[in-house]
């Protein structure tokens, strides 16, 4: 039992790593100072967003690094690379010194690493932790990286609310702070010990009311908003106490035990509906592949497989049928996946939908201020915040609901995509605070469920072995996408700018919609294309999912 409430501290220590390093979400709220300061314009300012998300790009050297390092060094390397990223930053921000363009770009690229870095020591940490429930822990945990914008913004306000050079220097310390907070836990990991199914479903039952737990969280970040310093350093601290009360679990831990011997044994919760989530599934899962495949696996003959003409997975035309999925799981290696067309319908939904998602996000100071909305820029990032927090802990949801509603999880995304292009056009054709504020929370709720849903799709489609590979490749598009986009709405902006207007001194500023309008309706048509993509991946994997799912449920029956 107390390795179990180890176990639980662990989980704690990630929400806390994940909530106070999204750091690149809070990136409008001083993108107007920083080009005010370094004197660039909209184009190069966007490179500097763009060198944050290329830091995704070296993901991979964290795998590498825990190869010769322990867990908790990685965790303070990251930690160390985003202090030096944001805080000299933060001293060219108060023109403390002086760096030239490019330096600064390489900063924005090192705080970006850091993010990944994180990010790898949160997911080992779930994975190490919760072999049964990982799904659950890393859609828990993933959430609250949703929120950060959200706590910097609260944080800012309640030590200083005019400053916005500020974020960076909170984007220094916090995270460093929070590995120090964190530590404790990650030395005392216990050991994985194998679960009873009594014991996984117990586990469930927790997850459940942690994201009840989660849920009033959002909410609280979502509708209090400080009107002073004060009333800020109260909210904060009522976050805060939000974030630490989980610590309380272990505690639940043992009582629910005792309830559940002494009251609760007459009730069962439904078996999992969970893929490749329960340790049964997963035999059930690798059963099927079994039977699907007689073929050497260091062969690989999936193509040739699935060209045969058969392909009695797909009944739909000819485009629906070539190269088509049959089976769910099967591990592919690089140079498979990238033949694959799948992959790339998958590649383009995520580059046409998540992507674009974040690239509004990167550039939302800049949208504020040419709709003369500046002074509610700080509102607007706490609503994309909030929403996209919450279709994180969405992306959960086809998971839970599947013993009574089971939908392929690639229409899930397909559904999640849908608010995307219709937030781009009302924001095309409308500019009134209100729908800016609809516009912000529609994309913020689409960009947060594609994100957090993205893994177990990747697993599901291409194989949980592999899934660390592939999913690295599939996030190639992010920076990518963010140069492409971002470029493109950087030069609109530039093309209708003038030299010294609103606040911003001699630097190249924008007013009206004008600004963003060309750029809304080329972002619209864009996320169309995601949309459409997201589809016909949905209409070719469906048969695949149908048939593990049919197949599931007739050795249940049997």
């Amino acid at each position: 039992m107390a390795g179990q409430s180890r176990k639980w501290m662990i989980l704690v220590a990630t929400v806390w790593i994940q909530t106070f390093t999204g750091t690149n979400f809070d990136f409008s709220a001083y993108s107007s100072e920083l080009k005010a300061v370094l004197g660039v314009s909209q184009v190069q300012l966007n490179y500097l967003a763009t060198a944050s998300d290329l830091g995704k790009m070296f993901g991979w050297s964290s795998g590498l690094a825990l190869m010769y390092l322990p867990l908790w060094a990685v965790m303070f390397t990251a930690a160390l690379m985003g202090f030096i990223g944001y805080g000299v930053q933060w001293l060219v921000m108060q023109k403390v010194i002086v760096l030239p363009y490019f330096v600064v770009f390489l900063l924005c690229l090192l705080a970006g690493c850091s993010i990944c870095w994180f990010n790898t020591v949160c997911f080992i940490l779930c994975i190490n932790n919760f072999p049964s429930n990982q799904p659950l822990a890393l859609s828990l945990t993933v959430s609250f990286n949703g929120l950060s914008a959200a706590f910097y913004n609260l944080a800012t306000k309640s030590l200083n609310p005019s400053s916005t050079t500020l974020y960076l220097l909170l984007n220094a310390f916090i995270p460093l702070l929070t590995s120090v907070a964190a530590l404790f836990p990650i030395l005392l990991q216990p050991p994985v010990d194998v679960l009873s199914s009594d014991a996984v479903k117990r586990d469930q039952f927790i997850f459940i009311a942690l994201n009840l737990w989660a849920v009033v969280t959002g909410f609280y970040l979502l509708f209090l908003h400080s009107l002073n310093a004060a009333t800020a350093r109260f909210l904060f601290a009522g976050a805060i106490f939000l974030l630490v009360f989980p610590f309380g679990i272990p505690g639940v831990i043992y009582a629910r035990d005792w309830f559940h011997r002494t009251i609760y044994s007459s009730f069962q919760l439904p078996s999992s509906g969970f893929i490749l989530v329960d340790a049964d599934d997963l035999e059930f899962h690798e059963e099927l592949l079994s039977q699907e495949n007689n073929v050497d696996d260091s062969t690989v003959h999936i193509v040739s497989r699935q060209n045969t003409g058969t392909s009695e997975g797909c009944s739909c035309e000819t485009v629906m049928k070539k190269d088509c999925l049959t089976v769910l799981g099967e591990d592919h290696k690089a140079p498979i996946l990238l033949r694959r067309v799948d992959f790339w319908l998958y590649y383009l939904a995520y580059l046409c939908g998540g992507t674009i998602g974040l690239v509004y996000s990167n550039n939302l100071g800049q949208i504020a201020q040419s709709l003369g909305y500046y002074s509610m820029t700080s509102r607007l990032i706490t609503t994309y915040s909030s929403f996209s927090f919450f279709a994180r802990l969405l992306s959960a949801a086809p998971d839970f609901i599947r013993t009574k509603l089971y939908f392929a999880r690639t229409g899930w995304l397909a559904i999640a995509l849908l608010p995307m292009p219709m937030a781009y056009f009302l924001l095309a054709v409308n500019s009134g605070e209100a729908a800016v504020h609809v516009g912000t929370a529609l994309v913020g709720l689409a960009m947060g469920f594609i994100f957090a849903a993205a893994v177990s799709v990747t697993s599901e489609l291409f194989g949980p072995n592999s899934v660390g590979v592939n999913h690295n490749i599939l996030i190639t598009n992010i920076p990518i996408g963010s140069l492409v986009y971002g470029v493109l709405s950087a030069v609109v902006y530039d093309s209708h700018a003038e030299f010294g207007l609103g606040l911003m001194g001699d630097s190249l500023v924008c007013m009206g919609r004008k600004c963003y309008g060309l750029t809304f309706v080329l972002w619209g048509c864009i996320s169309i294309l995601g949309l459409a993509s997201s589809l016909l991946l949905f209409l070719r994997t469906r048969p695949a999912y149908d048939r593990f799912e049919q197949k599931k449920r007739s050795t249940i029956l049997y």
